[in-house]
């Protein structure tokens, strides 16, 4: 039996402002449209919630937040939202851009594990977009492989956009008034196999929750495989909590990397949120190490506070590496990321002329004599020659 015609294919929506060609994507809360915007002239994507859910108003609430939240990200690496609201016959919609490409999920499974130089660029990529969503207050909640896109962007390949804020629990300044919180404490949101321990037990989340789950995707980007075997949700559920994750030069034979990758992802992976990373600049910065071929990670010195998220504990700062020795400056910082430092240099500002001893009495009182002669000899002279 034929499906129905979708009744949005082919509509114009908001008063001609978007037309609807074809659907490109659906999930359990709505479908994904690619739609042609002509007083732009550019492609869009349009994100509309199913009609027969516009009376859950939990769902409701979490596609609007979904909305609010990408609304406020300017990220480059975060994807862009023109337009959100209420269509003509209720309908939720979010306009956004319009990407080409594969998310990473369905990379992998076509081509394979990635390599280290593929793979931790794209992750540092998504880093840095979930710093910015971190310190305005936004925790993604849903990373996966899925919600991280990728795209070709000024001719840059593998440009990664994260998608799909959902999930995404925002602070109590971004919600508008009456809608529903969902995130509460025991409530479990989330794909299982990529959640952290606390998101599992449902507990209060920091941004630490989202680094754990990237540190998941990068496994299974660079492995092809989870850092835990499982059977079902549920047994991912309970081993996030309970087990330590396998080593990641132990999980595919043959297939090894530097050692201090797994470093790394140790302290991503940490089952207490404060002894991981504490923040997406953070993590980045350590990926960063790694790619480099250096032995260890290099001091942190560039983070700020971050803030804390309401009704949460806050986030932790950045935990010092006790075997690390503490940087000598700016010389340190260079020979630690490969360069020996440079010779001292002269400084480009004028620099404060010491002040030179304070001449003698005698001195003075030599010169004002040596002058008085000099003037009286001087004035003998002239009076001779007006007398003649």
């Amino acid at each position: 039996m034929a499906r129905p015609p979708d009744p949005f294919i082919g509509r114009d929506i908001l008063n001609g402002q978007f037309q609807i060609l074809q659907k490109i994507g659906s999930g359990g809360m709505g479908s994904v449209y690619k739609a042609l915007q002509p007083a732009m002239n550019r492609m869009v994507a349009v994100k509309i919630l199913h009609p027969k859910l516009a009376n859950r108003k939990d769902l409701v609430s979490r596609f609007r937040r979904e909305a609010r939240a990408m609304s406020h990200l300017t990220h480059p690496n975060t994807v862009k939202v023109y337009l959100y609201g209420e269509l003509e016959d209720g309908s939720l919609y979010i306009v956004m851009e319009y990407l080409e490409g594969k998310n990473l999920n369905q990379t992998v499974r076509a081509e394979g594990p990635m390599s280290l130089e593929r793979g931790v660029p794209i992750l540092i990529q998504a880093c840095h977009a979930l710093e910015e969503a971190h310190r305005a207050g936004i925790i993604h909640r849903d990373l996966k492989p899925e919600n991280i896109f990728l795209s070709q962007q000024g001719g840059m390949k593998d440009y990664a956009k994260v998608l799909d804020f959902g999930l995404a629990k925002v602070t109590e300044r971004e919600m508008r008034p009456g809608s529903v919180i969902l995130t509460q404490e025991g409530m479990v949101f989330g794909t299982p196999e990529f959640m952290s321990p606390e998101q599992a037990q449902g507990k209060a989340l920091t941004p630490a929750s989202d680094i754990y789950s990237l540190a998941i995707i990068l496994y299974e980007v660079l492995t092809g495989k989870l850092p835990f075997e499982a059977k079902n949700p549920m047994e991912y559920i309970q081993l996030h909590v309970t087990a330590k994750p396998k080593p990641i030069n132990e999980r595919v034979p043959g297939r090894t990397f530097p050692p201090l990758l797994w470093t790394v992802l140790e302290k991503a992976l940490a089952k207490r949120s404060e002894e991981r990373y504490a923040s997406g600049a953070e993590f980045a910065h350590a990926l960063g190490a790694v790619l480099s071929g250096l032995p260890h990670v290099p001091p942190y010195q560039n983070g700020q506070a971050m803030r804390p998220m309401m009704g949460s504990a806050p986030a932790a700062l950045p935990i010092p590496n006790a075997n690390a020795e503490p940087a000598q400056g700016a010389g340190a910082m260079q020979a630690a990321h490969g360069h020996a430092p440079r010779p001292p240099q002269s400084s480009p500002l004028p620099r404060m002329v010491s002040r030179s001893k304070q001449p003698s009495l005698g001195l003075l009182v030599g010169v004002a004599v040596a002058f008085l002669v000099v003037g009286a000899t001087l004035a003998a002279v002239v009076m001779k020659l007006v007398m003649k």
